[in-house]
């Protein structure tokens, strides 16, 4: 062979910038490059000892000068086309042999689209593009890798396949819009990488990758290769039937739960259960109660365990606490073939602080404010988002997009709304920054809100968003095209402070707080509301539901069943965080299971048995739902009589069903309670929590009663009743 540039082609210079990882261009000395009439191969591998390009058309092999101590390796090749299809065979420095395509032998990945789309903020699909992909690239099977850094002197993927060295693997920056790539053959699914991300300011972190499908937890903090390509669906017809959905009209009674400790395995170091253990035991637990939805806490990886998944650092990736996203997928398969929706709760209003995370991603202020009056929650010791930043909103949105396209979940709860609304939320004066009109509301959240709200639900009918946001912000669940923020549906944070107060107090003293329990009333319809009991109000010192109760044991149960049946009497859709179901007793610890011992007591069993015909009656009644945005579905009977601490009221569907909720507050049965209703027939008794199945005394009126022709509280006929103490009796007129 004879070689007509003389070695090495390149200065010393540049080949020290290469092996100290400080060269601004990688790619534009490392491959193949022309060298005067030549063609010179460039490799840094400081773990061979030597290096041979074989071209791989002709099979023509040309070994390699080392021409740098720490492993920088150089062919030129006379005669060789003017680039050449090759692979390199190393030698290692204890002798063992290899062969790889060279990272730096392929071209730019990602096209002007892409990169346009990403700038502007519109590039929906932005998780195929940044992160890792298995994928073919010029017929070479292996993984690209993006990510966006915009400020970085340089970027590198580092992992176990390069031995976490940054020199290896530098990636190339697409000018313009600060993102970095690079495509390594040898890397596979599984491999466990970081992005080795040199800051503006010459420091060197290790980054997690913000997009990345599967990563470790706790301490552990490396993403993982992961291929999403391979599930394969079985609910399609949950999927076809959901376009159609209505979720304002539709019956909706979610079960929210924290997967970590909804139930441990305690005789094996009382680990978590798998997404394949709870497809096994919590599914067939929500179906045979009756929930039509499950509200997971959030499932994103995240470090802290103690967070609850509030503080994310992997937003693409479900946590790997329980398994692989594979197995995620049949655990929401299963879900959507049990009949039951799933629901995420997504973090958009905050990120951690952790080294490995967002945080000065790239040593600027990249998805966060860089002033800490804008951009920190002084509450959480968390970072505010950007809102104002193009990449940013398409970040955010393209992760709620994420979960619907490649998850299919059904629903998005977004947190902490209230907290990206206010500018001045918890903060003191002076400690916040006014919008550019001088008020206080958060100008680019908002306009975020309103753009994700569009978009999910252009992109995904049928699919629900839920706003908990817990101020009077006027038209939180409106249309954006009628100026609202345009979510499905909002927590009724009014409704739960109100009742929660109204039931804590001993039943004597309810009779002076009547407006506790029908103010709600007078903003019912002005949202789409959820009536909910979160694990907020089980947490922190508050206790449980249970010990929230007044009276002795008995008036206890008999307490928390009336307010579960009122809650589902009550216009709006439901939620209950895990255990309320069955009455837990101790205040929920997110390090171990429920109580589920307590089961075997009448009294809790029995207070399940009534959530569970809760759920049967509110499914199949659609007065209870089909008109829950509209004051035609709600009719008051009667609220005035405070001294006996009794409320009447009427549910209407949209054909015309009517059902007769009346409520005793007290411990005091009430004998021939006359309440007025409409209509002649039979009135069937659907609902009495003080039923003996229940754990209750069994006061009741035999099954229901005919209504007499006797006019009263405005209405054409009356029931002449026996109310039941501290319970809910639920009636449901039959003409014939």
């Amino acid at each position: 062979m004879k070689i007509t540039a003389q070695l090495p082609t390149l200065d010393e210079g540049t080949v020290e910038a290469i092996v100290g990882a400080y060269h601004g261009d990688p790619f534009s000395i490392l491959g193949q490059h022309q060298a005067g009439d030549c063609l010179a191969v460039r490799v840094f591998r400081p773990d061979a000892r030597a290096v041979t390009v074989r071209d791989e058309i002709t099979g023509k092999t040309y070994p390699a000068l080392q021409i740098h101590s720490d492993g920088f390796f150089e062919a030129v090749l006379e005669g060789a086309a003017a680039r050449i299809t090759y692979q390199l065979d190393f030698t290692g420095h204890e002798g063992q042999s290899w062969s790889e395509h060279d990272p730096y032998s392929f071209g730019v990945m990602l096209g002007p689209l892409d990169l346009h789309l990403f700038a502007e903020g519109n590039h929906w699909n932005l998780y195929d593009m940044l992160g890792a992909h298995i994928t073919e690239f010029a017929g070479v099977r292996g993984t690209s890798f993006h990510v966006w850094a915009p400020n970085a002197q340089r970027v590198s993927v580092v992992g176990e396949f390069n031995s976490w060295d940054g020199r290896r693997n530098p990636m190339r920056k697409l000018l313009g819009c600060g993102v970095w790539e690079i495509f390594l053959p040898s890397v596979a699914e599984g491999a466990h990488y970081k992005f080795e991300v040199k800051q503006s300011h010459g420091g060197i972190v290790l980054k997690s990758d913000p997009f990345a499908f599967f990563g470790q937890h706790d301490t552990s903090t490396a993403s993982l290769v992961f291929d999403l390509k391979r599930y394969k669906w079985d609910d399609g017809e949950w999927m076809e039937k959901r376009k159609g959905k209505v979720a304002h009209q539709s019956a909706m009674s979610i079960y929210e739960v924290h997967l970590g400790s909804w139930q441990r395995v305690v005789e094996d170091g009382n680990r978590y259960l798998s997404y394949r253990e709870f497809a096994e035991t919590l599914l067939p637990y929500v179906a045979d109660m009756g929930y039509t939805h499950i509200e997971l806490l959030p499932v994103a990886e995240h470090p802290f365990d103690g967070s609850w998944g509030y503080q994310v650092t992997g937003f693409f990736a479900p946590t790997s606490r329980f398994g692989n996203p594979d197995e995620f997928r049949y655990f929401v398969d299963r879900c959507h073939q049990l009949g039951i929706g799933v629901i995420l709760d997504w973090v958009p209003g905050h990120f951690p602080k952790d080294v490995h995370g967002l945080a000065t991603f790239d040593g600027t202020h990249l998805y966060e404010h860089a002033d800490p009056r804008l951009g920190e929650h002084m509450d959480w010791g968390t970072l505010i988002f950007n809102y104002g930043r193009n990449e940013v909103r398409n970040f955010l949105i393209s992760n709620a997009l994420f979960w619907f396209d490649q998850y299919h979940i059904d629903g998005l709860r977004v947190d902490a709304v209230a907290s990206m609304l206010y500018l001045d939320y918890s903060r003191k004066a002076g400690e916040w920054i006014p919008n550019c009109f001088g008020g206080r509301e958060n100008l680019e959240a908002i306009y975020f809100l309103k753009r994700f709200n569009e978009v999910c639900y252009e992109r995904f009918p049928g699919i629900v968003t839920i706003a908990e946001e817990s101020t009077a912000w006027p038209g939180v669940s409106r249309p954006t095209y009628l100026g609202g923020l345009g979510f499905g549906l909002k927590w009724n944070m009014g409704w739960m402070h109100d009742f929660l107060s109204y039931m804590s107090k001993e039943p004597i003293y309810r009779r002076f707080h009547q407006g506790d329990i029908t103010f709600s009333l007078l903003y019912a319809f002005h949202e789409h509301f959820v009536l909910v009991l979160s694990h907020d109000e089980v947490v922190h010192g508050k206790g449980s539901l249970l010990q929230k109760m007044p009276g002795d044991h008995w008036q206890k149960f008999a307490n928390l069943r009336m307010f579960y049946a009122w809650m589902y009497a009550h216009p709006g859709k439901k939620l209950m965080f895990m255990g309320g179901e069955f009455g837990q007793s101790s205040e929920w610890n997110h390090d171990q299971s429920l109580d589920w011992h307590l089961m075997q007591f009448p009294e809790h069993d029995g207070l399940r048995r009534l959530v569970q015909h809760l759920n049967w009656v509110y499914s199949n009644e659609p007065a209870l739902f089909d008109q829950d945005d509209s004051f035609d579905g709600f009719e008051w009977i009667d609220f005035h009589d405070s001294d006996n601490s009794v409320v009447a009221f009427m549910r209407k569907s949209r054909s015309g069903d009517r059902i007769a909720f009346v409520i005793n507050a007290t411990p005091v049965v009430r004998d021939a309670y006359r309440v007025g209703v409409n209509g002649e027939g039979w009135w069937e008794e659907l609902i009495n929590t003080d039923a003996q199945t229940y754990g209750g005394s069994n006061v009741g009126n035999f099954g229901g009663q005919n209504a007499e022709a006797i006019p009263w509280q405005g209405k054409s006929h009356s029931l002449l009743l026996r109310l039941p103490p501290l319970a809910v009796v639920g009636l449901k007129r039959h003409s014939s």
